[in-house]
């Protein structure tokens, strides 16, 4: 599946807006680079994460990670959208992917450069280009 072929989700500007939103929250002293995601489950619903740096580095914790975390404290599984927002290129790290995978290796990706200054679409890759063998273990509880 190509990228051009993508297309983004229904609702997208409120996905857009509370991407943005979350990344005005972030706390990044260290590397000054906000990062701010929104999730959408399969059913709409939109949660949100931001980057929150620790001075141990080792210990800092994704925008697209705190996204899933709240999805998930909510007991929401089925993911179909992340959009991530950044000033520069906005690639999830490969934890993030490996989290995102867990729950759907062919989530859609959506790409926000906030400082772009033509008016051209986000990028929109599946997970699975950005991942194609994730790791996983089987379960016995088959969702999602």
């Amino acid at each position: 599946m190509s990228s051009s072929s993508l297309k983004l989700p229904d609702g997208w500007q409120e996905l857009q807006s509370a991407a943005r939103a979350a990344r005005e929250q972030a706390w990044a002293p260290y590397s000054r680079f906000p990062v701010g995601a929104a999730i959408l489950t399969d059913c709409g619903e939109i949660f949100v994460g931001c980057n929150v740096e620790n001075s141990s580095s080792g210990l800092t914790i994704c925008a697209e990670r705190t996204a899933v975390g709240a999805a998930v404290s909510q007991g929401y599984r089925r993911f179909s959208a992340i959009w991530i927002s950044l000033s520069g290129t906005p690639l999830p790290c490969g934890a993030c992917r490996q989290v995102l995978a867990e729950f759907n290796p062919e989530l859609l990706l959506i790409l926000d450069q906030v400082d772009r200054t033509d008016n051209s679409p986000p990028e929109i890759v599946p997970l699975s280009a950005l991942l194609p063998r994730p790791f996983r273990l089987q379960r016995e509880d088959h969702s999602p």
